[in-house]
């Protein structure tokens, strides 16, 4: 029923494509235009009116490495780097 559909972004001007999964979706929530914008504009727009998160460092409790995360770390709760975090996760 749907074919994938070569679209222009009107923000950058790159060709995209709307694909025959995109427009079912489209489909379904009953959405009658289509897409204006290539997903990287899309997401640019998305994002401009955000504030970028903040980052805090911390010292990792398991290597001692340095370890960024999004929020403010406490001293009675360990804090992990991202490695150690996804070692101990797969260990669970």
């Amino acid at each position: 029923m749907f074919e994938d559909k070569t679209l222009v972004c009107k923000d950058c001007g790159a060709e995209f494509v709307f694909t025959a999964g995109e427009q079912e979706f489209y489909n379904e929530k009953g959405f009658v235009n289509e897409p204006q914008r290539c997903k990287a504009c899309r997401d640019a727009r998305k994002n401009a009116g955000r504030a970028p998160k903040e980052m805090h460092e911390a010292v990792c409790a398991n290597c001692g490495g340095v370890a960024k995360v999004p929020f403010a770390p406490r001293e009675d709760r360990p804090v992990y780097c991202s490695e150690c975090f996804a070692k101990m996760k797969e260990q669970a």
